[in-house]
């Protein structure tokens, strides 16, 4: 149980930076389908480009953020070696990416078909190079078990970013209008998409400041013999890494193609895209999990306790899974709102994305097997069956079934590797998972969702009453069955 305490300590912290942090950047949502018309296909062509830096960032950082964990809690490693050669080899990657893409600019943008718009790749391949960079800095932070230092860089970086869209997306177009001599030397109204980018830019560039003091009386040396471990290692969390990010990516990457009509595509994409932010609580909460996770799953596993804390890690975050989707799809008449009026033909996919991040975070819960056995491309073979199922139904379903075609594909690749996961590693690491009480949590929440769902209540106000009385009725199974609350002082009386 201390193990559990830990985790859900750490988990809390890092959720401020993931939770709170990710709600903010949600904030932006609603601005930019404001100022981006659905017909425009402007909030498409920003899922799109940064479809394209998700997949590089993921590229660029090699695996290197688990290796890092991996090798710097081995007894017989320096880590402050494994921090400095995990610092060289992504810092290099990075640079070399850069001078790269600049050196072949306009032919990289025509081939990702902005030949008029080379401006936006130029400055999203800086970005994502100092993002790959930062990363292990963020990594060795977490190693060092400092969430609230973390926490503070990323939500600086985020609160940053959104008053800098607040700027260029709202300030800048009423100063045009009523002084515009005091915009007009840098403005131009017609470049919205582009203003949305250099935010992001800025942002980045200014939070390497931050990583002064972990970037500072560093021994940049590199290790050779060290260094081939850990790209063995990290190599196969790569390849599936590069696989994974396809999987999430991998239908706004290829959406407008799979149209006749590109701009068709792109409307559909962000229209897409837009409405599938409302199940962003599960992605908030799958990330903030995974952060504290990782490391402790690598510091868990000389115990003698870990199977019984992995099993207990797994029940508690499919269960909170549960409580976020009757959440989110109980209260959608008010969050809906998020996304301007003329993006909510999407909402129907809400439900199907959530169903998508609830495997994909059990995934990520099963996945420590490959990792704690060394044998990581177990990994790399998941994510490729992963990305086939996905690719495969985009490209046979969307242009029949359009958007709704992609969520469910998604739903269907997590799932297929998530037996799969499951059914191998109970014979190379198993793990008495709970399956009976997670089976008996999932039955109850599928009947509280078809009542929510199907139970006609035509007034609004009734209705979201009824569905939080649901909500409120989970959350006392769930305190009834596994929370001791009933050993506290005074509020115990009430769950005895």
């Amino acid at each position: 149980m201390a193990g559990i305490k830990s985790l859900a300590k750490d988990t809390a912290i890092y959720g401020l930076s993931s939770i709170v942090g990710r709600f903010l950047n949600y904030l932006l949502v609603p601005l930019y389908t404001a100022v981006l018309p659905a017909a425009s296909g402007g909030y498409g062509v920003v899922s799109n480009v940064y479809a394209y830096t998700a997949l590089i960032l993921v590229l660029l950082t090699f695996g290197m953020e688990t290796g890092f964990f991996r090798f710097a809690n081995k007894s017989d490693e320096d880590a402050g070696k494994v921090y400095a050669n995990s610092l060289l080899f992504v810092g290099g990657l990075s640079l070399l990416f850069v001078v790269l893409c600049m050196a072949f600019l306009h032919p990289l943008s025509a081939l990702l078909e902005y030949p008029d718009h080379p401006d936006y790749i130029a400055m999203m391949v800086c970005v994502v190079a100092l993002d790959s960079f930062q990363c292990i800095p963020f990594a060795y932070l977490r190693y060092k078990k400092r969430p609230i230092k973390f926490a503070s860089i990323k939500l600086l970086n985020i609160v940053g970013n959104i008053l800098l869209n607040l700027f260029f997306l709202l300030v800048c177009p009423w100063l045009n209008v009523h002084a515009p001599e005091t915009v007009n030397w840098f403005y131009n109204p017609d470049y919205l998409v582009g203003y949305i980018f250099v935010s992001n830019l800025i942002m980045s560039a200014l939070q390497m400041f931050f990583f002064i003091p972990e970037l500072r009386g560093v021994s940049y040396h590199m290790d050779k013999v060290l260094m081939k471990r850990m790209v063995n290692y990290s190599f196969p969390i790569l390849i599936f890494g590069l696989v994974g990010i396809l999987n999430q990516t991998v239908d706004k990457m290829i959406y407008p193609y799979l149209f006749d009509d590109r701009s068709e595509g792109l409307v559909q994409l962000g229209i897409y895209s837009a409405t599938s932010k409302v199940a962003l609580v599960m992605a908030m909460f799958t990330q903030a999990f995974r952060y504290a996770y990782e490391p402790f799953v690598f510091g868990k596993n000389k115990d003698a306790d870990s199977k019984k804390v992995y099993s207990s890690a797994m029940k508690f975050f499919f269960i909170f899974s549960l409580l976020a989707f009757l959440a989110v799809m109980g209260y959608m008449d008010i969050l809906k709102y998020m996304v301007a009026s003329d993006y909510w033909e999407g909402l129907s996919v809400v439900a199907i994305v959530m169903l998508a991040e609830i495997f994909k975070g059990i995934y990520f819960n099963l996945s420590f097997w490959y990792k704690l056995t060394d044998e990581t491309y177990w990994g790399a073979y998941f994510s490729l069956i992963g990305c086939a199922v996905i690719l495969g139904l985009n490209i046979w379903l969307v242009p029949t079934y359009g958007y709704v075609a992609s969520a469910w594909a998604s739903v269907a690749g997590y799932g297929v590797i998530t037996l799969l996961s499951y059914f191998i590693g109970q014979k190379k690491y198993p793990v008495a998972y709970p399956l009976k009480d997670m089976t008996l949590y999932l039955i109850v929440a599928v009947v509280l969702y078809v009542l929510s769902q199907e139970t006609p209540i035509a007034n609004l106000w009734l209705r979201l009453g009824f569905r939080t009385i649901l909500i409120l009725l989970f959350i006392a199974f769930i305190i009834k069955k596994d929370l001791p609350l009933r050993t506290l002082p005074f509020v115990g009386r009430f769950f005895r």
